[in-house]
């Protein structure tokens, strides 16, 4: 096993005028296993290709273990890769695709077989290693290509989005066979994916990535409870976390027709920037419907009653925004309610958050202010 450090790693493509990764800095523990997630184009891919040596560093170092391997071939790294296509060898069978890569290191028949019969029983594939890829689904084939990463017992795993091929009931209940499987192998894992929900069901931490840059990197709960900077809070959770710039006002911020109160050290911290607005955010489920202190009024325009829950999603009504441009428009809200009594569509309703569910970002630099 081992750890993984990537030290001001940066990477540019001919032609580009911007960084694909910008002196990304990130330490991945032994026997962790981190997810890389961010939109398209914020640089996952190529951060997981630089440290399997398929992509050049332009400039830093990447580590594996004590060894440095910036420069290393990727068959001298020490690591199995899963990509998202599987890349099977559709004339082998299951148990020769899974083998072939310790047949070409030399290892002998035995220990192949041994190695094999071992990855088989972990991924239940032991009553299809004599069939070929065409007969297996697609969920089954995804299990191959892990099977042929573990015989090889390598020190890093990588896996570059490899449920994106899968139906969505077959990646829910696939991601949690790779994640109790990393769990008991104890390998050294990074994981690549856009699917913000797969990130945080999957990580021990979790690195949100935009534009080259690596903007947080934490456990799941706590990316989600508390956000390093607007884009995080804006990426991270599903339904999306509600967010708005808003007018500072002397004893909080105006949000609709009410004035919701901030922490002291946060309207100080704000004051301090000089600034006359702050962006804002709040989880579809800190906000309550007709609950008590200040409530800004809001109109239902869908109703999502999805069982167990029930999402809102509606209008801020007489919304007071920052620029006077965008005075009069709608401010969308989205709440998380009880599926019981929800109010109907065209309804207007009071909401309030929860105290202490109130994010607050500066405009100026998207940061979290203190508070």
């Amino acid at each position: 096993m081992a750890t993984v450090n990537f030290a001001k790693v940066s990477r540019s493509y001919p032609g580009s005028t911007s960084l694909a990764v910008d002196t990304l800095d990130l330490q991945i523990a032994d026997g962790e296993f981190l997810v890389l997630v961010g939109p398209s184009g914020c640089g996952k891919s190529t951060s997981l290709r630089m440290l399997a040596g398929l992509e050049e560093v332009d400039s830093g170092e990447i580590w594996i273990g004590d060894r440095e391997v910036t420069d290393a071939a990727p068959k001298d790294r020490d690591i199995a890769m899963v990509f998202q296509n599987y890349a099977l060898y559709p004339h082998m069978t299951v148990a020769d695709n899974m083998g072939f890569a310790l047949k070409i290191a030399g290892v002998g028949k035995d220990e192949r077989h041994r190695r094999i019969s071992e990855a088989a029983k972990l991924l239940d594939l032991e009553p299809y290693l004599e069939r070929k890829p065409r007969a297996l689904s697609g969920g089954q084939r995804q299990r191959v290509a892990m099977g042929r990463a573990i015989v090889r017992e390598p020190q890093v795993f990588l896996m570059d989005e490899p449920l994106s091929n899968l139906d969505a009931k077959l990646r829910v209940s696939t991601r949690t066979q790779i994640a109790s499987l990393q769990r008991r192998l104890g390998i050294t894992t990074v994981y690549v994916t856009h699917d913000q929900v797969e990130a945080m069901t999957m990580g021990d931490r979790v690195a949100v990535l935009k534009a080259g840059k690596l903007q947080q990197v934490d456990a799941p709960l706590a990316l989600y409870e508390r956000p390093a900077n607007a884009f995080v809070a804006s990426f991270i959770g599903s339904p999306a976390m509600n967010i708005a710039e808003v007018p500072l006002r002397n004893d909080g911020v105006q949000l609709g027709d009410a004035v919701i109160p901030l922490p002291r050290e946060t309207a100080q911290a704000a004051a301090a920037e000089g600034a006359t607005t702050v962006t804002v955010g709040f989880r579809p489920e800190a906000l309550e419907v007709n609950g008590g202190g200040p409530a800004f009024e809001a109109l239902i325009n869908l109703v999502e009653e999805l069982g167990p829950d029930a999402y809102l999603h509606g209008s801020i009504v007489s919304p007071v925004l920052a620029s006077p441009a965008e005075e009069g428009k709608n401010a969308d809200v989205v709440a998380r309610v009880s599926p019981r009594g929800v109010p109907q569509r065209g309804e207007k309703v009071r909401m309030s958050i929860r105290e202490g569910e109130l994010h607050v970002f500066s405009v100026k630099t998207g940061l979290r202010l203190p508070g």
